[in-house]
């Protein structure tokens, strides 16, 4: 019996997490592991004590038809990397690593190119998350480090696509 790789092992987990997502639309699971040991999870969905997108049974963003990636202030739900970095403090966060899964909600396939928002990448980078792994198959990942963010960052445009 082969043993399955630590990152897979890991991103399962976030996997399972997203089974918890209450998003019509797209359902991510995240987990920050750090040393080997899970310090949060988070799923997307609706702020505590408000009212989920799969309780009303409509996706504001999927009946507006508006494009994946865009105006997400119209969107219920709390991104699932923001969620693994609200239910941690900071100093278990630094150099840790965030494991993604994303899936389509309707038709349970992986989302394609699947990569944090602006909003979370900001987060992100203040929480000191190291890198990121991001399922893109059931066995293949991608790596994201994220000091190269920093390396990168265009401080006249910032985050925001014009």
């Amino acid at each position: 019996m082969e043993r399955r790789d630590k990152n897979n092992y890991y991103l399962d987990i976030a996997e399972t997490v997203l089974e918890r997502g209450t998003c019509l639309r797209r359902d991510y699971g995240a987990i920050i592991v750090k040393n080997d040991e899970i310090i949060s999870t988070g799923y997307t969905g609706s702020p505590r004590g408000r009212k989920n997108c799969s309780d009303l049974g409509v996706c504001i963003r999927k009946k507006l038809n508006i494009p994946r990636g865009t105006h997400y202030e119209l969107c219920r739900s709390v991104h699932a990397e923001a969620n693994a970095i609200i239910s941690a403090a900071r100093h278990e966060m630094l150099g840790s690593v965030l494991y993604l899964v994303g899936k389509n909600a309707e038709t349970h396939e992986y989302v394609e190119k699947a990569f944090p928002c602006s909003m979370c990448k900001r987060l992100i980078l203040n929480a000191g998350i190291e890198k990121i792994l991001i399922r893109d198959t059931k066995d293949s990942y991608r790596e994201i480090k994220v000091q190269q963010w920093i390396e990168d960052d265009d401080s006249l445009r910032g985050d925001v696509e014009y």
